[in-house]
């Protein structure tokens, strides 16, 4: 869908189902593990073009069971090569789903930004002729100070 403004709202309700859909789908995947960086870099990845491959040693294997060690578990084998395809159809459809509630975000964030720093603009001109918010300025200002102050240590370091 095209991006336009975006006006929606979520109840409590949905979002207490759709936490709960999560918390099912963890549920329904308690095998998942989390890999420290060191154990991913190690590991031997199977990306989209390796799917085949595997899937031809897995003939290749079944086929041939007699060249293989004893202690090679061929239906172990087949297993995680399963999981693995099913784990992938999943993920791309998580990815999308990731994709499109960070798109989402980033937009309505934008939206919402951008009024406040209407808002801002407003409250400031309104200091001039209205008694009483020059503190509601200020609370405003505060974030861009940090802001200020990094570009003037910049601009310093530059010349």
């Amino acid at each position: 869908m095209a991006y336009q403004n975006i006006t929606a709202k979520l109840s409590p309700e949905d979002i207490q189902e759709i936490k709960a859909a999560l918390q099912t789908i963890q549920k329904k995947l308690p095998f998942l593990i989390t890999l420290s960086t060191e154990e991913r870099r190690k590991r031997v990845k199977m990306g989209d073009k390796s799917l085949a491959f595997v899937n031809n040693s897995i003939t290749a294997a079944q086929s041939n069971p007699d060249i293989l060690p004893a202690s090679f578990d061929i239906e172990e084998f087949v297993r995680d090569y399963q999981l693995a395809a099913t784990l992938t159809e999943l993920l791309i459809s998580m990815r999308q789903l990731t994709e499109q509630v960070d798109d989402t975000l980033l937009a309505v964030g934008s939206e919402a930004m951008s009024s406040s720093l209407t808002v801002y603009d407003y409250v400031k001109t309104a200091t001039k002729k209205t008694p009483g918010l020059k503190t509601l300025a200020e609370q405003l200002g505060e974030r861009f100070k940090a802001i200020g102050k990094s570009k003037i240590a910049k601009a310093g370091s530059s010349s």
